[in-house]
């Protein structure tokens, strides 16, 4: 009966190489609308049984009359006949150069695994190689990348089969983003070759976790984790020192298996939603010595491929790999806090609140206040960062812990042990940000306009206690401080309580942000209360008395206060009433306008 399937499969194999040789092309093969699929225009179909079971293993074929194809069928369902193989438990290998070689230098590879057998992938690995000249630092145009859908929607990587390529920054709209950046999803990454890597297991962004609290779909919030890599140097020496004397001298790239990058981002108010996908509000970012995730091993069980098959692959160990290392996401967050040892910590908080970027609000710099432009040395030196709207804070020697605190002197969240922070005001979103960054590969450079004239605000804690007690003014875009405020000199106490980040947990920050954006408004409408009593006409404000969201009380209620506050300073000035302009100043810094009521 096994020789009779045997004859069987290799007519059928002379049969479909005969028959794909007049393919109709494929209806979408040279149209203007979005490549979903793997295109099934393929040709010069053969089978190969590797088993030796009667059935394919192996179907190779050529894609678009020119590009080798080989489709492995794991999962040992294909049949004679099929011209593609399956989504759930397949893999594709694509000699994207044409070279003859498979997994190799410039070609593109996906793997599909089903691991609790339901017909629907659980895993997806894309390895997409650079060129092999490309050596010792991050190959950008090289993606390592496995994705898990945690929430079982099926979406995952995202590729452009015109171009046989992941594109995982394509969306529609704002931030409805193709890839599977929404509602609970892991991915871990690096930009490389897996042939120049050390240990496939390990990856930089390791692993890259979204968060969907309340299962909407949508994600609330993102924890980004990187096992920066040693590469191989120049220097001898400092390759012993690293331990690439004891590997192939092809490889590149050596993960620390210690995670040394920490970057929580949150949606704060939870405006989340059809038309506005990602609004990640605040950003924290720990660096240091970090933490060991070698604890943390996830072992698959169909994750390997069939070792029968590991003959077409130019580097056939992701094939090979049945355990990934990567911390949980149950247990990341609290990894970061009670296990990391941070030399540094960052916040971030998008003021004008007009990003709706996929992974966070991006940092600034602790560079020049006044330099723009990626790469210029600036506080918005990251590519990816907003060039203005956004309120970035420093605390370089992490004496605070990556702990928060809000400010009496303005109602807000900062970084408890900053030494000093700066807000680039964007009062209208006018250079939005959207997703920006980087991302459009055909579209170099950001996509928000790079604006060189705009105000700013400085923050200092001069007397180095951890919170912030000096606050100086540029609004008029010269680049020159026209106004400084000690909050010592008015007699107001800096210290505030702080709040430990390791104890909140995303409801928790959402609940404090609603009572800081209730307590910014609150205090506008008591600053409303002052104005009235010294016949200030506050209608010229009447936009900001409508706010319809937390977001808006937050902004209104800041404005608001901030404009009321201005005015009735600018008419005791006027008046020369110094004594006022002195309880205004403690009124409005101590966030007690009560005391003007009086």
């Amino acid at each position: 009966m096994k020789r009779i399937a045997l004859i069987a499969l290799v007519l059928a194999t002379i049969h479909a190489v005969a028959q794909d040789k007049s393919a109709v092309p494929y209806w979408n093969s040279k149209t203007q609308l979005i490549p979903w699929r793997f295109q099934p225009q393929i040709t010069n179909i053969t089978y190969e049984d590797l088993d030796k079971d009667g059935d394919p293993d192996v179907l190779k074929a050529m894609l678009n009359g020119k590009i080798p194809i080989i489709w492995i069928d794991d999962n040992d369902n294909m049949k004679v006949g099929d011209k593609e193989g399956d989504t759930v438990d397949d893999c594709l290998l694509i000699d994207k150069n044409m070279d003859g070689i498979f997994a190799g230098p410039l070609d593109f590879s996906i793997d599909w695994t089903d691991e609790n057998n339901d017909g629907k992938a659980d895993i997806q690995l894309i390895v997409n190689n650079g060129n092999a000249k490309k050596r010792n630092f991050f190959d950008w145009q090289a993606d390592f990348m496995y994705i898990m859908d945690d929430d079982k929607d099926q979406i995952m990587h995202y590729v452009d089969w015109n171009k046989i390529a992941m594109e995982a920054w394509e969306h529609i709209g704002h931030a409805n983003f193709f890839y599977d950046y929404h509602g609970n999803s892991t991915f871990l990454k690096m930009h490389g070759s897996s042939f120049r890597i050390d240990d496939l297991r390990y990856n930089w962004e390791n692993p890259f976790i979204f968060y969907d609290f309340d299962k909407d779909g949508l994600s609330e919030m993102a924890i980004r984790l990187l096992d920066i890599p040693v590469f191989r140097d120049s220097s001898e020496a400092k390759n012993i020192a690293n331990g690439f004397d004891k590997l192939d001298k092809e490889i590149d790239t050596k993960y620390s298996r210690m995670i040394t990058y920490a970057a929580p981002a949150w949606d704060l108010d939870n405006d989340n939603a059809p038309g506005n996908e990602f609004d990640f509000d605040m950003s924290l970012l720990l660096k240091g010595k970090g933490f060991s995730y070698t604890n943390q091993a996830h072992t698959f069980k169909k994750l390997k491929g069939i070792p029968a098959a590991n003959k077409y692959f130019f580097d056939k160990r992701w094939r090979e790999i049945d355990t990934l290392f990567y911390p949980d996401r149950h247990v990341a967050y609290d990894m970061i806090f009670k296990k990391g040892d941070w030399q540094e910590a960052r916040l971030v908080f998008d003021e004008d609140d007009d990003c709706n970027r996929w992974e966070r609000v991006e940092f600034y710099d602790p560079l020049d206040l006044f330099k723009t432009g990626g790469g210029k040395g600036g506080l918005d030196n990251n590519l990816q960062a907003d060039v203005i709207g956004d309120r970035g804070e420093f605390d370089m020697d992490n004496s605070g812990k990556g702990n928060l605190y809000i400010g009496a002197f303005d109602g807000r969240i900062h970084l408890h042990g900053a030494e000093w922070g700066a807000w680039r005001i964007d009062q209208n979103a006018f250079s939005f940000q959207g997703f920006g960054g980087i991302y459009d590969r055909w579209k170099p450079g950001r996509m928000q306009k790079n604006i060189n004239v705009f105000a700013t605000v400085k923050y200092t804690d001069a007397d180095n206690n951890g919170f912030i007690d000096v606050i100086e003014y540029d609004l008029d875009g010269d680049q020159k401080f026209e106004d400084k405020v000690s909050l010592k000199a008015l007699g107001i106490d800096d210290k505030q309580a702080v709040i430990n980040s390791a104890e909140l947990n995303h409801k928790g920050l959402q609940k404090l942000f609603e009572k800081v954006a209730n307590n910014i408004w609150n205090k506008a409408l008591a600053a409303l209360e002052v104005a009235k009593k010294h016949n200030l006409n506050t209608d010229w404000y009447a936009f900001y008395k409508k706010p319809n969201s937390v977001n808006e009380k937050y902004q209104y209620g800041y404005w608001l206060g901030f404009y009321i506050y201005q005015d009735l300073r600018h008419a005791a000035k006027a008046a020369n009433n110094t004594t006022l302009v002195s309880q205004l100043d403690k009124a409005y810094y101590s966030g007690n306008w009560a005391s003007l009521k009086k």
